[in-house]
């Protein structure tokens, strides 16, 4: 193997050469394409202060103008996709490749090598020095076990057979590992990756991606992709390199700008923020639930997931009866029967107003309107038409005040700086004659005045939505108008309420849709509701969709199997195409972490350990009295060897509390919902947020008697966080769910040792 390292640091080293190569060009072509930039702008600033008082200048001036901006615009193209290559090649120079196939194809004699990387290469003579991990022949090295093997490839089906697979670890040019596997990563590749620290930011997995992971990301077919997988599984991660993947598949008619990932919280989005540029892809569009509601709801405070965790304990048994209610698929179809049976005289239309609170139109009017139009027209059909007959009315307005005698007397007492704001970009030498420029100026003041009209009627303000949602509560659900109504007043929604009356409003009014997202990804969807993915569906239309989670770590959803929950999606989201995969390998934790973690589900035994040794989790017994002091060991310690400790609590309450007991001997951080970043030293967090997230060292704090049958859930999820080291710190009697853990699966300290 040493004669064939010798060869392959000698390939390495070659290939390098022409990254450097190609490196030297690429820098002198963007300092070029930068020059070039600022030469053509500095032109563009000059054209555009020629005279234009005489119609042929301008006539001229604005052809010049258009050509500079055309020029700018393609060196400015040109300077990105340098910038770009030069990014790309500089990634490439530190790691080539990580992954070598031989093949032999039907007919030939002698097997073609080929390099896998994060990128392709190709020399002057169009020769591939690497292939990208992406391309349909790469898909052997992730799927393919030596001997016949097929590939897709957008011609049909090829076969060929795979002679030898090969991995390296290349590190700054140097090969610090290589082997030869059968498998798809062998576990030696996988045990150095995986046991290294976590890091502020997710890392891409293109050299370590396994068979299952890669049937996700190559996935073309279905309309409807559902991934479950256990903690630790590598959900998330297969998801962004399968969002890297349809940008390259699809790049023809595909853009980053078409695909939107909604995170679980701010953190979690911050962490995965690096993952598709480290691949040379731009980032997707990347939002919470929350946000999304927020944008939707202008001046209401919407209820985040984080919230709706928080306040779950305190409802009542009526509370949690309604909410259960109102995230039922049956409930959205409540609204639709709602919508189509509404009559003229039940729409809470609204007058609109001017300024100073003179109406405009009067509801009578506009329900005049909408009564007038035919019946057999569908409800959106018939508020667009609403909606134009009052634009109209306006505009019809407009003309008639433009000779209004406040307008005259307006016109004649403007000061300079208020003319000039007028006239706009207008020029005096566009007007023929005085009395255009003055009608010009007329209507532009009447414009001013009825500009809320406008924007009432452009936004659907003359439909007041908040009182239709509360006169279909009072049908179907009476006992929760209250509560509604008080939220309203207090301008804040319940998240429970957000998709149906969205939902409501967007039927309606026909708005709300956006046809040009091509791709929906759901990141920890078992804590979504029906309503709220019937919503995402009908506003993004065209949306494939791929939800991935673990109903195991459901926070507020009972635990359903996967194939019964896809059987529910596919009914209320329409599906017609759907695919459900399961990934069972746990490849975070360590073996002994993971066993635990196995112990404590019902349906454990389901989930395979992938065999990384480590230590065995502790159970810390700390008792109300040394409870600080035995905090503190703890954290000493594994701040020893680790820059990050997390301390996760079950509430934010809890993790408050804790913060002043030990932000004077350790660099203390509370994070809450709004935080991005992951700071160094002690980190206590609430579990909603740690979702997704991994950590060195994790101290599940006070796992006593609080935790019952019913927080199973929260208390996987929590040891599901742990890389390395996994504390499960009690304080008074112990959680009845680790009654269930066999002895043999962890250690036990119950006195301080000094």
């Amino acid at each position: 193997m040493d004669k064939d390292k010798k060869v392959e640091q000698k390939h390495v080293n070659d290939v390098i050469k022409e990254i450097e190569t190609q490196l030297a060009f690429n820098e002198s072509e963007y300092q070029k394409a930068q020059l070039e930039t600022t030469l053509v702008e500095k032109n563009y600033g000059q054209n555009a202060k020629i005279n234009t008082f005489e119609v042929d200048d301008q006539m001229e001036t604005n052809a010049e103008v258009q050509q500079q901006k055309q020029l700018v615009a393609k060196n400015l193209e040109n300077e990105q996709i340098l910038k770009k290559q030069l990014e790309t090649l500089k990634q490439l120079k530190k790691s080539p490749y990580f992954g070598r196939i031989d093949i032999l194809d039907p007919d030939e004699t002698t097997p073609e090598t080929l390099y896998i990387g994060t990128a392709s290469l190709v020399d002057d003579e169009q020769n591939f020095l690497i292939y990208d991990w992406r391309a349909p022949i790469s898909s052997i090295y992730y799927n393919g076990t030596l001997g016949k093997v097929s590939y897709e490839t957008p011609m049909g089906t090829l076969e060929t057979e795979l002679k030898k697979k090969r991995q390296f670890t290349i590190v700054n040019g140097q090969i610090k590992n290589m082997f030869d596997t059968n498998e798809t990563v062998g576990d030696e590749m996988l045990q150095q990756i995986l046991g290294e620290h976590s890091d502020e930011y997710m890392h891409n997995i293109v050299a370590t991606i396994q068979k299952e992971q890669n049937d996700i990301i190559r996935d073309t077919t279905h309309d409807l992709l559902l991934v479950q997988g256990v903690a630790g599984s590598g959900k998330t991660s297969a998801i962004l390199q399968r969002i890297a993947f349809l940008l390259y598949h699809s790049r023809d008619k595909l853009s980053a700008e078409q695909i939107v990932l909604f995170s679980p919280n701010l953190l979690f989005s911050h962490y995965i923020s690096e993952v598709l540029p480290s691949l040379g892809e731009r980032n997707m569009r990347q939002v919470t639930l929350a946000e999304f509601l927020t944008q939707r709801f202008q001046g209401l405070k919407v209820e985040t997931l984080f919230d709706r965790y928080e306040k779950q304990n305190a409802l009542t048994p009526e509370e949690q009866e309604i909410r259960a209610k109102k995230e039922q698929a049956s409930f959205m179809e409540q609204v639709e029967k709602y919508v189509a049976a509404l009559s003229p005289s039940q729409l809470c239309f609204s007058e609109v107003r001017l300024h100073g609170g003179e109406i405009f139109f009067e509801r009578s009017e506009i329900e005049a309107i909408y009564a007038a139009l035919p019946q057999n027209m569908r409800p959106e059909q018939r508020f667009l038409e609403t909606k134009n007959t009052l634009i109209k009315r306006l505009k019809q307005r407009i003309e008639e005040e433009i000779t209004a005698p406040w307008v005259l007397e307006k016109l004649e007492t403007l000061s300079d700086e208020e003319y000039y704001t007028l006239l706009g970009n207008k020029r005096r030498a566009a007007f023929q004659a005085l009395a255009d420029e003055e009608k010009y100026l007329a209507k532009k003041l009447v414009k001013q005045k009825f500009e809320k009209v406008y924007d009432a009627l452009y936004n659907d303000y003359f439909l007041d939505i908040y009182a239709q949602y509360q006169h279909f509560l009072s049908l179907v659900l009476p006992e929760s108008v209250l509560t509604f109504t008080n939220d309203i007043e207090y301008h804040r929604i319940a998240l429970a309420d957000c998709a149906p009356l969205l939902y409501l409003r967007d039927l309606l009014t026909g708005s709300g849709q956006n046809q040009a997202i091509a791709h929906l990804f759901i990141d920890e969807m078992q804590d979504y509701t029906l309503p709220q993915f019937i919503y995402l569906k009908y506003i993004f239309p065209n949306a494939k969709l791929t939800l991935l989670g673990d109903s195991e770590q459901a926070l507020f959803n009972p635990l359903m199997t996967p194939d019964k929950l896809l059987a529910r999606l596919e009914k209320h989201l329409r599906a017609k195409k759907s695919k459900c995969i399961k990934l069972n390998t746990s490849y975070r934790s360590t073996a002994q972490i993971t066993d635990l973690m196995k112990a404590l589900l019902p349906d454990g035994e389901q989930i395979n350990s992938f065999t990384r040794p480590g230590k065995l989790p502790k159970i810390v017994f700390a008792g109300s009295e040394q409870e600080h002091f035995m905090l503190k060991q703890q954290l000493e310690k594994s701040l020893e060897q680790n820059e990050t400790v997390a301390l996760i609590t079950k509430d934010l309450a809890t993790a408050g509390a804790l913060y002043p007991k030990l932000r004077k001997t350790f660099k203390t951080t509370v994070l809450g919902n709004e935080d991005r970043a992951l700071p160094k030293g002690v980190v206590i967090l609430p579990i909603y947020l740690a979702k997704g997230l991994e950590f060195d060292v994790v101290i599940a704090y006070d796992i006593s008697e609080n935790y019952q049958e019913k927080d199973l859930g929260i208390l996987y999820t929590i040891c599901s966080r742990a890389m390395h080291e996994l504390i499960l710190f009690v304080k008074q009697e112990p959680s009845p769910l680790l009654a269930k853990l066999p002895p043999e699966l962890y250690t036990v300290e119950r006195t301080l040792k000094l």
